[in-house]
């Protein structure tokens, strides 16, 4: 007779530990009581060389401020660390990375109409050159109703005239295409240092914040701390 053999009551591999995946992109980065090598170049907030020093002391120098100390070389030899606010670095990173994944993604749009008037012509390029100041894409759509399909280049005509009036703002990925019953066109914003605005006026900016406080200079504290490389 033949042995049935049951395998749902092994162990599982690992002695049932369930891992988790570490998903902090910066726990790499290692800092403070993790810096294991006896020896680093430190470099202080402001960005000066502070010499070659002992792990200990740039440590405790860095915590006499209330800093970090932060390994930003590990590769080198000794390895390179910066004295500075880490949870402000990582903040401002991740402020970065999030305006620029929303701007890349931002496209906002402009309808127009065949017989669209001045005024209102100006109104719609004044929002077109709005949002290309943002450092938005925007997308110039021009929908036929009825039959005004019979006169399509009356269409074309306003499209080429709106793209002209917003040049200095932007520039056509393309030329206007006719698409069913609409003209589509999208605009892209020139370098932030080459737009010239023709009909949108910015809203004038509040006053400046007073200068924050200047961080405190280490370089004389770290004078005989270590040895300079």
């Amino acid at each position: 007779m033949a042995t049935s053999f049951s395998f749902g009551g092994g162990k599982r591999r690992g002695g049932g530990r369930n891992f988790r995946r570490n998903n902090d992109p910066y726990a790499h980065i290692r800092r403070n009581q993790r810096i294991r090598v006896p020896q680093i170049r430190v470099i202080s907030p402001e960005g000066k060389q502070l010499g070659v020093l002992q792990t200990d002391k740039a440590l405790s120098l860095a915590q006499q401020f209330n800093l970090d100390l932060v390994e930003v070389a590990p590769h080198a030899s000794p390895p390179v660390c910066r004295i500075m606010d880490f949870g402000k670095y990582v903040y401002e990173e991740q402020k970065k990375s999030s305006n620029s994944k929303v701007t890349a993604s931002k496209i906002k749009e402009v309808e127009l109409s065949p017989r669209i008037d001045d005024h209102d012509l100006i109104t719609k390029l004044r929002h077109a050159e709005e949002f290309l100041n943002e450092g938005s894409k925007v997308k110039l759509r021009l929908k036929f109703r009825g039959r005004e399909m019979a006169h399509t280049e009356i269409g074309f005509q306003v499209m080429k005239r709106a793209i002209e009036e917003i040049s200095g703002m932007g520039h056509a990925d393309s030329e206007p295409k006719l698409n069913g019953r609409q003209i589509n066109v999208m605009i892209t914003p020139h370098p932030s240092n080459k737009r010239k605005l023709k009909y949108f006026t910015p809203k004038a900016k509040p006053a400046s914040e007073p200068e924050p406080e200047s961080k405190p200079d280490l370089s004389a504290l770290a004078e005989g701390s270590g040895d300079d490389a």
